[in-house]
């Protein structure tokens, strides 16, 4: 059987439509004959279904730049896993799965274009194209290494939500140092309940180490008293960190709103580790997440992405990063109060996106 293209669309005769779409979900019915997206038509061509586009065989198609070789083997990937799938094009499938960097809709095992079940939207890019944060969440993207090897990862945007919290105190005394805090004096519910700092002796004592997100955080909420006040601690952390430190401190402030607690991340990494029910450091269970805090408009490395979430796997964590719009003092001054570290409030300029492994 041969086709044609034009404008984009390759054109089969009236046998195709029976053949292949009612068949095995290729293209879509146009009159009595069937349209093909150029990424159906190269598959079709592999397998000898078709002939010639055009008098291209499958060599010539593909090197004539009518569709992306790396599309090409993420289309006959998932072909082979045994999935029906569609081109995310106008008139191929529904709207709503046309928009974002979506490149193929792919319809749960045993379902095809004429379902309307989805199992998952992918968006396919080499190994070293730039991903926007921005278009992540509620898609896969599909990897394609420089050796043609395909990694699927499952991004979303999940919900922050934590049971942990304590009462907080009123001015407890600090001293400001190079790059923490020393607290002294302050209750014990606020360690080891609420899980703030790390004592300078094991065995207890009355002296808090805090790092400085933690007391920039607890000196905005009236529960830490420095000299300069809390501004001190925040260009403290500048000075040291630079715009990092606005954005850690956003999404720290966030985490503490939403009944999650955060912790250094460093030894796996990332910014934080979190847990999201702390009752006591005595009983305390595994962290669940990973989070690295990002801006939000942040463009990702695909071999970023994979490192992240290897690692997270590794240690049985998710991988989550809070992508933060602009921070500064005002912002941050929303979530005060010094009765409690649990607000209720939105997350202030903070989203949330997941990614992990996904094995379709």
């Amino acid at each position: 059987m041969d086709a044609t293209l034009t404008d984009g669309v390759v054109r089969a005769g009236s046998d195709a439509r029976e053949r292949f779409y009612d068949a095995r979900g290729y293209g879509r019915p146009v009159g009595g004959d069937l349209a093909l997206a150029p990424v159906e038509a190269a598959h079709l061509l592999y397998r000898g279904d078709l002939d010639s586009v055009d008098g291209m065989g499958f060599r010539a198609f593909l090197a004539s730049a009518a569709v992306p070789e790396t599309a090409v083997l993420v289309y006959k990937d998932l072909r082979d896993r045994g999935f029906y799938l569609s081109p995310a094009r106008e008139r191929w499938v529904a709207d709503r799965d046309t928009t974002g960097p979506v490149d193929f809709v792919v319809y749960p095992r045993g379902k095809g274009p004429w379902d309307d079940d989805v199992a998952y939207r992918v968006a396919v890019v080499g190994e070293r194209e730039p991903v926007s944060a921005a278009d992540l969440g509620e898609v896969v993207v599909a990897v394609v290494d420089e050796e043609s090897e395909i990694t699927y990862l499952e991004t979303d945007r999940p919900t922050v939500s934590g049971s942990s919290g304590v009462a907080l105190p009123d001015g407890v005394a600090g001293d400001l140092l190079a790059d923490r805090v020393f607290c002294w004096g302050p209750p014990a519910s606020l360690y080891e309940r609420g899980f703030y700092g790390q004592r300078l002796d094991e065995q207890g004592g009355d002296v808090l180490q805090l790092s400085l997100v933690e007391a920039a955080y607890l000196a905005r909420r009236g529960a830490l008293a420095v000299e300069g006040g809390p501004g001190a601690v925040v260009e403290r952390g500048r000075e040291v960190e630079g715009d990092r430190f606005d954005r850690r401190l956003r999404a720290y402030t966030a985490l503490r709103g939403r009944g999650v607690v955060p912790k250094t991340g460093f030894k796996f990494g990332a910014d934080f580790r979190t847990y999201a029910g702390v009752e006591s450091v005595a009983d305390l269970g595994h962290s669940e997440w990973l989070v690295r805090v990002l801006a939000a408009g942040h463009a990702f490395a695909p071999r970023d992405l994979a490192l992240d979430v290897r690692l997270a796997h590794g240690v049985r964590k998710e991988m989550v990063f809070a992508l933060v719009e602009g921070a500064d003092d005002a912002d941050e001054d929303q979530h005060g109060g010094a009765d409690g570290d649990r607000t209720g409030d939105t997350d202030g300029g903070v989203e949330w996106l997941s990614v992990g492994r996904l094995t379709p």
